[in-house]
């Protein structure tokens, strides 16, 4: 039987679950978190099948992870795990979707095998977890404003003004140390607001600016559609985007870079990188952070 990906979607608070091949196991879950947790380690699962892993990811970011018209898991990260899955016949890809900010959590308390979430590296992850080493895309973190903003040109005109980030975000990182060096100067604001309510939120002045990537812009609409939002200055950091597992995984970690290796080589990464994010960032290597 062809290995496949499950898939689990969101929607109205319900849960729904995809077609998956028949014969396949299913696990349960419910709006906000998972019921079920993956308690397969390697070598625990019986010869010759699959061990299950189970993969923890979003909705709520267009381009990367998100729920599509159709009511489909779909987007740059979770089309590559789906090609990843193809390429590594000893394990078994499962989505499970939750809130960012529930990543880590889930990934500690073994609700989940790793995340697929545009994630990049700071001190303080890299104390508690792995992170594999082939890098699959990079993200380039730049101040963005509103479009007709022209007195914002760097992250050091916005001391004094308040800034949205979504708390365990590496943009909340970013935002946290340099706060530390600048006497607490720029007021953080943490939510998670959809990019409608962000644009919203900047346009009526209760925010002054968000941090984000160049390709994200596209997400930042207003009522007609227009792009309203622009980033401005030169990136805070420039960062290979990797995948975070459990300190005591590095032999799946391993096996992933292998097939990230491959999807590099034959142009796969290529394809879905232009088609979901406008760039061809396959070709990344290790970045300066």
């Amino acid at each position: 039987m062809k290995k496949q990906v499950n898939k689990w979607l969101a929607g109205a608070g319900i849960l729904v679950l995809a077609a998956v091949s028949a014969g396949c196991g299913k696990a349960v879950e419910t709006g906000g978190g998972t019921t079920t947790a993956a308690t397969d380690k390697p070598g625990e699962s019986p010869a010759g099948q699959a061990r299950k892993v189970i993969v923890g990811t979003g909705t709520k970011f267009p381009q990367v992870c998100f729920i599509d018209q159709n009511g489909k898991l779909t987007g740059f990260d979770v089309e590559l795990i789906k090609e990843l899955d193809k390429r590594i016949p000893e394990y078994e890809f499962e989505f499970k979707t939750m809130e960012f900010q529930s990543l880590l959590l889930s990934l500690e308390t073994n609700k989940i095998d790793f995340i697929a979430h545009q994630m990049e590296k700071n001190p303080e992850r890299e104390q508690k977890y792995l992170f594999n080493k082939e890098p699959y895309s990079i993200f380039l973190n730049k101040v963005a404003v509103e479009i007709n903003n022209d007195t914002i040109k760097t992250i050091d005109d916005l001391k004094g003004k308040k800034v949205r980030t979504g708390a365990t975000s590496n943009e909340a990182y970013i935002l946290q140390e340099y706060n530390k060096k600048n006497n607490n100067a720029i007021e953080i604001v943490y939510d998670n607001a959809t990019a409608n309510d962000l644009v919203d939120k900047i346009r009526k002045g209760r925010i002054d600016a968000t941090v984000t990537s160049d390709f994200a812009l596209r997400n930042y609409t207003d009522k007609d559609g227009k792009v309203a939002l622009k980033t401005v200055g030169e990136p805070l950091t420039e960062s290979d985007v990797l995948y975070v597992f459990r300190k005591t995984d590095g032999k799946l970690a391993d096996r992933i870079d292998q097939a990230i290796k491959e999807v590099k080589a034959d142009g796969t990464l290529s394809k879905l990188s232009i088609q979901w994010l406008g760039q061809d960032f396959s070709n990344v290597g290790t970045q300066k952070k």
